[in-house]
């Protein structure tokens, strides 16, 4: 096991946090790995850099040993369960129900990224500060 647990890439954590801390009332914490943004005490997006088959639960869900960032998020029920996010770049953790991750890249969608985002955010926020991304 690795000493330091392997940053997200600067790069990265600019664009992810452009979109999370865009977010009514979100925030930014330093994770067990990685780093998190927050709505009301709940975790809506995680990024986290897989290195050497490193953390082992994010390496086996994503199907790496890396090296790549990934980010986790929350869908609806019915939108996680759609084909796409059974295959690549998306994959499917074990640890929610409504758990989605990406492996994220040079070409990544990042309006993709921003409206699953977003769409985590929904499902975990209150539903008052939720309501203000649709006005």
């Amino acid at each position: 096991m690795p000493t330091a647990h392997p940053p997200v890439p600067a790069a990265i954590l600019t664009r992810l946090n452009a979109i999370c801390l865009g977010l009514p009332e979100a925030y930014e914490e330093t994770a067990w790995t990685g780093v998190r943004w927050m709505v009301a005490k709940k975790n809506f997006a995680h990024a986290v850099r897989i290195e050497n088959g490193w953390p082992p639960a994010y390496a086996e869900a994503a199907g790496t040993a890396g090296p790549v960032t990934v980010v986790t998020f929350r869908l609806p029920a019915m939108r996680v369960n759609a084909p796409k996010f059974a295959r690549a770049p998306f994959f499917r953790p074990v640890w929610f129900v409504n758990i989605a991750g990406l492996l994220l890249a040079e070409d990544s969608d990042w309006d993709e990224v921003a409206d699953l985002i977003a769409d985590s955010y929904r499902v975990l926020a209150p539903k008052k500060l939720a309501a203000l991304l649709d006005c």
